[in-house]
């Protein structure tokens, strides 16, 4: 049986087409310094936007018209809905995906029950994978939905919701495993505060690096080789929560012994929420060699909360790619698609559009930056802009064995220093120039 019988499968027919349901840019096996775009990109589709976002807003309920979901809780459904997405990903040609275990399997009475409907629902996973050859490119754990994280999982004040979370989190690491995933997010949804008033921060940040060097523990025990990934956020829900950018992250792990055992998911509509660019939080975690995986959005600057919009900026695929490529590419993550349709596009065909549209923003990224990286202007500029300190001088102060006295007395030997232009027009002119 087909759910989606009016689409095709989306094929790439270059620039010129009209077609709604092809691909411009995005041509799967079209090499790219040495890669297929396949390869370069691997993306990923999200289980909880694909199937499970009804597009409510805070000001009105969900749209989205979704005929194969009878609306139960039950075990039943929810492996129906498995089912759908695995045709959507055939016919979208992603060749992974990501969920939350509370999105692909109902929440049931107890935990006993839930962790079976979760075993349930993955055996169709499992058989769905093997049918097509997509892959789990990582899970997580939904901590943050239910009423008894309001206050938080690993954070929350109640040793029995701490309890709760950690089994929780246990059975999504190993359900993972099974599923071959490529990787384990957590995503601090609720892990944070809302007044300072009530909290015991310390006390709070003590839990979560307990918590997480029980999960790294259960990892290593179960024999789970993919990687662990933490999603920076900054707030909202939360007036703050504790994993609020990259480098509040890396300082966090460094500080409770854990910076070896975790990288990061990035996403674009997060780095907004925390003031930055995604170009900026990439870098910081590229630079610390900790650039798992990235979630490709786009948020609304104008609204003041996690829009999830999808990738259509050029620009920013391509600061993105430029990035990726310059760390050497993903190893086991990918671009996942985190975003979601605005409520007004509420009908299936319109998981298409938007997904295509997500693709083919991101080769002609991939594309752009590539021409950029062979050109060669842009990083011989930055590079002679540094180029004083190839210096024995510079290398001395870089080694740390160049004092200030040292210095003062090079600096009252020499006339007053000069500056060259930093050249940021003609940068982003050249920019300009391959887009």
């Amino acid at each position: 049986m087909s759910y989606f019988p009016e689409i095709p499968k989306i094929a790439y027919e270059g620039p010129k087409s009209k077609n709604p349901l092809s691909f411009k840019h995005y041509n799967p096996e079209e090499l790219v310094e040495g890669k297929s775009m396949r390869e370069h990109l691997r993306f990923a589709a999200a289980y909880w936007h694909v199937m499970r976002n009804p597009l409510a807003d805070p000001f009105g309920g969900g749209t989205a018209l979704t005929p194969w979901d009878d609306g139960s809780n039950s075990v039943a459904n929810a492996q129906k809905r498995v089912r759908v997405f695995f045709e959507f990903l055939e016919k979208i040609d992603i060749d992974f995906y990501c969920f939350h275990d509370r999105d692909v399997a109902p929440e049931c009475d107890t935990l006993a029950e839930s962790h079976a409907a979760l075993d349930a629902v993955a055996g169709t996973l499992a058989e769905e994978q093997q049918r097509t050859g997509k892959k789990l490119l990582w899970g997580t754990a939904c901590l943050f939905a239910h009423p008894r994280f309001a206050q938080g999982g690993a954070t929350t004040p109640s040793l029995s919701v701490f309890a709760h979370a950690a089994a929780q989190v246990k059975k999504a690491i190993s359900v993972t495993k099974e599923l071959g995933g490529g990787g384990y997010v957590f995503w601090g949804g609720r892990e944070g505060y809302s007044s300072l008033w009530n909290t015991d921060m310390k006390h709070e940040l003590d839990q979560l690096a307990a918590f997480l060097h029980m999960a790294v523990a259960w990892k290593k025990e179960i024999g789970f080789t993919g990687k662990f990934w933490i999603e920076p956020k900054p707030r909202e829900p939360s007036t703050h929560q504790y994993d609020s950018d990259a480098a509040a992250c890396f300082n966090f792990l460094r500080e409770y012994g854990l910076f070896d055992e975790f990288e990061l998911n990035i996403e674009t509509n997060h780095a907004t929420l925390a003031g930055h660019t995604m170009r900026h939080e990439l870098t910081v975690a590229a630079n610390a060699g900790r650039l798992g995986s990235i979630d490709a959005n786009r948020g609304d600057e104008l609204i003041g909360w996690d829009t999830d919009q999808f990738p259509t900026n050029i620009y920013l695929a391509a600061e993105v790619m430029l990035v990726v490529l310059g760390m050497g590419g993903f190893k086991e993550g990918g671009l996942n698609f985190d975003a979601k349709r605005r409520r007004e596009s509420h009908h299936p065909v319109d998981l298409f559009h938007a997904h295509i549209g997500g693709m083919d923003a991101f080769a002609r990224g991939l594309k752009i930056a590539a021409a950029i990286r062979a050109d060669g202007r842009i990083e011989e500029f930055v590079k002679n802009r540094y180029s004083s300190w190839n210096s024995d001088l510079g290398r001395k102060i870089l080694s740390g064995k160049a004092s200030f006295a040292e210095l003062e007395k090079i600096a009252l030997s020499q006339p007053a220093p000069t500056l060259a232009s930093g050249g940021q027009e003609y940068l982003e002119n050249i920019l300009n120039e391959f887009l």
